[in-house]
């Protein structure tokens, strides 16, 4: 890859928006792209925006509000009611488009409120890849993906991120909490704070850095990379893994042998 050609078409790409509210997660892919935009149109010019729902881990919000702070743009945040949706609480394989459809909606409201032109998110080339149904959405309502329209991958985002000095650049992969649900198991507040909870504690108290924990009903299983099942199994670990998930509401507590990786929830086989 060609990486100053496609920082020239990404810049081409961001100056074409003239001002934008840029969708934010907190994640490597959004935060360089708010930073590149702010760098590129200036002040006055970008709104980051954050969709705050139980569907957001906590600690991701925190981080959201310091990132924003250090690029210098404000961050608006967005309390979303996707779990009032009921063909997102179906969780079937759309799931995410019912969940972008709202905030790409909301954000487009935000930005005529705002007097600002434009509405981008962080797709990259990598997205492509994967089953995307908020991709959908996003075609739906024309919001902008300057990485993706650039050719970025996320490989190559993390290294110009990293290259801006932004703290995040080697951030694991975050998706929102509902993506730990198996298609077709009804979506839960109790079942998503379970995981947000799940995930923290494996997070803080053991220091694994990538990780999901799957909700299936009364079983948790947890994804981490296979470096780290050593920390997991260790006696002391062990123990402290099954009381702490255990007391979450969880009867059964797994390890996936097959460790971390995106998307595992579209390995379901049926019949």
């Amino acid at each position: 890859m060609d990486i100053e050609r496609s920082k020239a078409e990404l810049i081409a790409q961001v100056e074409a928006l003239g001002s934008v509210v840029v969708a934010f997660s907190a994640g490597v892919d959004s935060t360089y792209l708010l930073a590149m935009c702010h760098k590129v149109l200036g002040e006055g010019k970008v709104l980051a925006a954050i969709a705050d729902s139980v569907s957001l881990p906590p600690d991701e919000l925190v981080e959201a509000r310091s990132l924003a702070q250090l690029i210098g743009v404000p961050l608006e945040v967005l309390t979303t009611d996707e779990l009032s949706n009921l063909a997102y609480l179906q969780n079937g394989q759309d799931r995410c488009f019912h969940c972008k459809d709202e905030l790409f909606q909301r954000l487009w409201k935000l930005a005529a409120q705002r007097g600002l032109k434009a509405v981008a998110y962080g797709a990259n080339v990598d997205d492509l890849v994967d089953e995307r149904p908020g991709m959908q959405a996003a075609h739906r309502h024309k919001v902008a993906a300057p990485l993706l329209a650039a050719k970025l991958d996320k490989q190559t985002i993390r290294f110009l991120a990293q290259e801006l000095g932004l703290p995040n650049h080697n951030k694991p992969s975050m998706v929102c909490l509902a993506s730990r649900i198996p298609f077709g198991q009804f979506i839960t507040t109790e079942g998503l704070i379970q995981v947000a909870q799940a995930e923290a504690f494996l997070k803080r108290e053991l220091g694994v850095n990538q990780v999901r924990v799957r909700h299936h009903g009364a079983i948790a299983r947890i994804e981490v990379e296979p470096a780290a099942f050593p920390l997991l199994t260790a006696p002391a670990n062990r123990l402290r893994l099954i009381e702490a998930f255990q007391n979450l509401g969880f009867t059964y507590v797994t390890l996936d042998l097959a460790g971390w990786r995106s998307g595992s929830m579209h390995e379901q086989r049926y019949g």
